[in-house]
């Protein structure tokens, strides 16, 4: 297989997107077929990214939670149909908003300037209850609202809020639609981890940790970091374009917007990572469940059943304003439908994170892949570079196959 492209495109990453530091991993069964780093890890650009640098994958956290879920599935503990206050009783009462336009909010990107509350749009109560699957898929009707004066209440009140509690403040969040009609991406990951931590009463950290990580050895994974590990933290940025000059400038982001508080953990977009500990996940997903460690996590069904488009026609609209349209939504991962858009096959699945990273898993090729960056403008990553690493891995590995 020759990789060469790929090492000339992650090269060119700097100087076509402003993207300073990149790692790319990719395995075939369980073994590596391609590794490379470019760049610095640091803000001033003078340390060297290394195998040994964590980095903060925001959103690609999900795919993580929901294997924690589709175990509790497995075990009977929990149902994709169960509704959600069955576990989360604040959920029970919750209300919607009205008149408003999804489409609009979504597109116009006004979600940057906030989200709709009670104080801004008048609220109903919700016709039907949340159900598990619906908080999987996006369907729930949820927001992305961490910053609500009923989230900021509670820090106010105790700013090493654990996650039951932020979840509870979530729940008096008002619903953008009613559960199960349209999509839009949102907090339900959050949500689920606080469902995990009622099923297993353990705390969602603790959970992944027995059940997940220590049975795949992903030793460098964390949703807060530990003091003695902050020195291995790659430096998050954003690019800008200066509006005078057209230039480029780098600001750094110094703080993961999704940890709330030093003990909440979430489950969409908390945590930290190395790329060779988080790969291991991936690697048993796109392996019927198995790791290279032996342990098996999933059973192939519920893979399967993970990666299935769960999405109706006016869902998908809602899911292609953002992009990805050769994909639908399954159980928090994207999952391919469109074969000519894309050189991947039918039930390649994954997901991304804001700082742009891509997680791709394709159990027909056993084939896994994890890149992480650390720029927190991550519309190129998006809609150009993922895409193009996809096909390019595609292409070295038909060339393999001619050969």
């Amino acid at each position: 297989m020759n990789f060469g492209k790929i090492t000339e495109y992650m090269e060119s990453l700097k100087t076509r997107y402003g993207v300073r530091c990149a790692d790319l991993k990719i395995m075939k069964g369980h073994d590596v077929i391609y590794r490379h780093l470019t760049g610095t890890a640091d803000y001033a650009d003078k340390i060297p990214l290394t195998e040994q640098h964590l980095h903060n994958i925001y959103s690609a956290s999900k795919v993580l939670t929901m294997i924690a879920v589709m175990q509790l599935v497995e075990q009977g503990k929990l149902s994709l149909n169960d509704r959600l206050d069955q576990y989360l009783p604040e959920f029970g009462n919750i209300k919607k908003v009205q008149n408003f336009d999804l489409t609009e909010f979504v597109s116009t990107g006004k979600f940057l300037f906030g989200w709709p509350h009670e104080d801004t749009y008048p609220c109903v109560k919700a016709e039907h209850p949340i159900q598990i699957h619906e908080l999987m898929s996006m369907t729930a009707g949820l927001s992305y609202e961490l910053g609500s004066k009923h989230v900021r209440h509670v820090i106010q009140e105790n700013p090493h809020a654990v996650t039951r509690e932020i979840v509870r403040a979530i729940a008096k969040n008002p619903l953008l639609y009613e559960p199960g009609t349209r999509y839009a991406y949102s907090l339900g990951h959050d949500v689920l981890a606080a469902v995990v931590e009622v099923i297993s009463n353990r705390s969602f950290g603790e959970y992944m940790r027995r059940n997940i990580f220590e049975p795949l050895e992903m030793t460098d994974i964390f949703y807060q970091i530990p003091e003695t590990e902050e020195n291995r933290v790659v430096s998050l940025y954003d690019v800008v374009m200066d509006e005078k000059s057209g230039e480029k400038i780098y600001k750094e982001q110094t703080h993961n917007i999704c940890r709330v508080t030093d003990h909440y953990e979430s489950g969409g977009g908390g945590i930290t990572c190395t790329v060779d500990s988080y790969i291991k996940a991936i690697e048993a997903l796109a392996n019927d469940g198995i790791g290279g460690s032996g342990a098996q996590i999933l059973q192939p069904g519920s893979i399967r059943q993970l990666s299935q488009n769960r999405l109706n026609e006016q869902q998908l609209k809602d899911f292609h304003i953002g992009g990805k349209l050769e994909y639908g939504y399954g159980l928090g991962v994207r999952t391919l439908l469109d074969p000519s858009a894309s050189k991947s096959p039918v039930g390649e699945f994954g997901w991304d994170g804001a700082a742009g990273a891509y997680v791709l898993a394709d159990p027909k090729n056993k084939l896994s892949l994890f890149y992480a960056q650390a720029a927190f403008e991550s519309g190129s990553a998006f809609a150009e570079i993922h895409p193009t690493l996809r096909d390019m891995v595609y292409d070295a590995l038909e060339s393999e196959v001619r050969s």
